[in-house]
Formats: structure tokens, sequence, C-alpha cells
């Protein structure tokens, strides 16, 4: 399902881009992805925007404070997804109401524990369907795998 995630994103500059689903779907097919994959993907773009409809209220409260993840959010999110999901709303990339849109997604998912990499597309997914501006940096994260990171 991920590796479909990143397709729409690199292939549809706006989610009004993606054609249909059946359309869309056709299209996944003959690009080789797996149908179920296919339909996991599809089920989950629509999640999001069930989720974005219902944080419309959540987005319009400014907040402030900390998130207290419950246990079976821990369970489900590594301890390097929740950093990463701090880190976003730090920096501002996130706002309260897209983090929450961000966690629901991740515990949407079926694939287990989300990790860092994951999370990472999910976020990116997010800001692409509020065709939100990401500065170049945060941008640059989000795209990188961890592989590719040097240490200090």
């Amino acid at each position: 399902m991920f590796d479909i995630l990143v397709y729409l994103f690199e292939n549809y500059y706006t989610p009004e881009a993606c054609p249909s689903a059946d359309v869309l779907a056709k299209r996944l097919a003959a690009a080789g992805f797996e149908h179920t994959d296919i339909d996991d993907a599809l089920g989950w773009l629509v999640g999001l925007a069930e989720t974005t409809a219902q944080c419309v209220e959540l987005s319009q409260t400014p907040g402030s404070g900390s998130r207290v993840y419950a246990d079976f959010e821990q369970q489900h999110l590594d301890p390097e997804a929740i950093g990463f999901i701090t880190f976003l709303e730090a920096t501002e990339a996130l706002s309260p109401a897209l983090r929450e849109i961000v966690i629901d997604r991740a515990l949407a998912t079926t694939e287990g524990s989300v990790s860092l990499q994951k999370i990472k597309i999910i976020a990116l997914m997010v800001l692409w369907s509020q065709e939100s501006e990401v500065d170049h940096l945060i941008l640059e994260e989000l795209l990188r795998d961890d592989g590719d990171r040097l240490l200090h």
C-alpha cells in the first residue's frame, strides 16, 4: 500500500489531478500493483478524505500544548514515528489538526507497527492531500530514506 501512496505523490501534482477511483485502480493495476494493495490504498485515501472532513472544526481552533499518546497508539506507532510527528509539529509543518489526521491514518494501516519511514509517507500524503506549502528542508526530510543518513 505504501508503494502506491508514493506512486501517487510522484505522479500526481495535486489530489485533484488524480482520476476517479475506478480509473485510478485500472492505472495502478496497469502499473503493476496488486489488486489487494490497490484496494487497501484506495480505502486508505477514502478514510483520509473522511478524517479530513471531520477535522475541519478542529483546524479552526488555535491550539498549543502537548499531545499525550494513548497506550494503543504507542503500541501501533514506533517511538521514532511519534518523535517525528512531534518534530513536524514543532517545526509547524503540521498543525494540531493535521497531526491528528496523520495519527488517525497511521492507526488505520494494517501493516503492523508504523515505522519512521511509514510515518514519513503518511505525513507526506496528508500534506499532499491538503495541498500544503511545505518548507524545502522539511520536504527533503520527508523524502529521505533512513538508510541515506550519515552518522555524526
